[in-house]
């Protein structure tokens, strides 16, 4: 059993597709399946299901994926870090995140912390939803996820930085524009802008709706928060969304965001993998975001679960 024997089976697991794994490693198909062969030779068990579609990983394969995850996130990191010691470098740190998150949380913040490491490289990955940004943190490939917090996910601790109000965005000329709040009856056959649906403040949006037993009508799905602003500003709807500073003032005239105080806050911040300490530099960059975010205490709090 080699290390390239577990990424590659940790890459099959993951892709669910021996073909896609090979292109990515440009190799061939069979050399992908000589990796997960020789594993299941020595733990005599078959570790990936084949189906017509692709593979899926049987029982003992979920546990062992799992443990490589995991433990290969923990030997990546330390390499990186032994390279970095011994290249003499700056060092560097890898977050991930949504495609909008950087301009609407951690601008100033970047500006900031390159000031003060100016030897640091920020590396920035755009995930398309919290699971891809827990997923390249438990396989190693970032530092810091900056997510939606939810559920509790294994292996990765999910630490609090800003609440955010839940609005209304109308456009100014809307009837509604006038109101100084909206109530949840007012949403009652509403026709929304819908919100990303594999996105975590969609799946909390529908969920506080359905127990409020309110039904609006999604006419139109967005791939993100400032999508439906900008729909909502073009009057072509209305949109529940987290109340972002940036869209308030001379920047968007034609918008009025009107609170929903019902509506229990969502909560925006990092994730991390559990039991792995940040690097001083990660720790570094995490608290300027979270003193950046208003956070009483520049170092994120943790979640208990």
């Amino acid at each position: 059993m080699t290390l390239d024997d577990l990424r590659v089976f940790a890459a099959v697991c993951r892709a669910g597709s021996l073909s896609a794994v090979a292109r990515e490693l440009s190799c061939t198909q069979s050399a992908v399946s000589q990796h997960v062969k020789r594993l299941e030779r020595e733990l005599g068990l078959t570790l990936v299901e084949r189906r017509p579609r692709g593979v899926v990983p049987t029982k003992a394969g979920r546990l062992l994926q799992t443990a490589v995850a995991t433990g290969l996130g923990s030997i990546d990191h330390a390499l990186r870090s032994i390279g970095e010691l011994a290249r003499g470098e700056g060092g560097s740190v890898r977050i991930t995140t949504g495609a909008t998150s950087i301009r609407h949380f951690m601008s100033a913040a970047v500006v900031d912390y390159r000031r003060r490491f100016p030897q640091v490289s920020l590396e920035f990955q755009t995930e398309v939803s919290s699971r891809s940004c827990f997923e390249a943190l438990t396989a190693g490939r970032v530092d810091l996820a900056w997510v939606t917090l939810g559920t509790p996910v294994h292996g990765i601790e999910q630490r609090p930085v800003v609440e955010l109000p839940w609005v209304l965005a109308v456009a100014a000329g809307d009837p509604l524009a006038a109101r100084d709040a909206i109530e949840p009856a007012d949403l009652q056959d509403a026709r929304l802008i819908g919100l990303p649906q594999n996105s975590v403040s969609r799946s909390q949006l529908d969920s506080w709706l359905g127990r409020s037993g309110i039904r609006p009508v999604f006419d139109t799905s967005v791939a993100d928060w400032d999508t439906a602003i900008l729909l909502a500003e073009l009057g072509l709807g209305h949109a529940v969304v987290p109340a972002l500073p940036q869209w308030q003032g001379p920047g968007h005239p034609g918008l009025r965001l009107l609170p929903l105080p019902a509506l229990p806050v969502l909560a925006a911040g990092w994730a991390v993998r559990r039991g792995d300490p940040l690097s001083p530099l990660a720790r570094a960059f995490a608290d300027t975001v979270a003193d950046h975010c208003g956070h009483p205490d520049p170092t994120p709090r943790a979640r208990h679960r």
